[in-house]
């Protein structure tokens, strides 16, 4: 509870009665009594719209399918690494990825030619009114 144990919550109670007084105590306490009627009802109301909205109710749903702890990133990596996606789609598609792949790696890539646009001899560089 935020840090604080019994002995610490007890003494910070006794302050706040010495600060608030004894005239205006139920006056508080009515209030934190309003304050907390309130957040229920507020979180019933959330509850039933959610469940109107989405067409779900949160008591079914299963909340440790969705618990982050239980999944171990090593074997999500392992399990996608050894997930075979080249299905072949035809009988003859095996061999023609493979002539492709030979072709590819038989070929030389070629490295694309950089363009570099320079100014005129004494042309103003572009400027961006924008630009911060």
């Amino acid at each position: 509870m935020l840090g604080i144990n019994g002995p610490e919550f007890i003494l910070l109670l006794i302050i706040g009665v010495l600060v608030i007084g004894p005239s205006r105590l139920p006056e508080y306490t009515q209030k934190l009594a309003n304050l907390v009627k309130e957040v229920r009802r507020m979180a019933s109301g959330a509850r039933e719209q959610i469940k109107e909205e989405v067409g779900i109710d949160i008591d079914e749903v299963d909340w440790k399918k969705y618990d982050p702890r239980q999944y171990d990133p090593r074997r999500i990596i392992k399990d996608a690494l050894l997930d075979d996606d080249a299905k072949p789609v035809s009988p003859g598609a095996p061999a023609v990825a493979a002539t492709a792949a030979a072709a590819a790696v038989q070929t030389k890539p070629q490295t694309p030619t950089r363009v570099i646009e320079r100014l005129a001899e004494g042309e103003p560089a572009p400027f961006d009114s924008e630009a911060t």
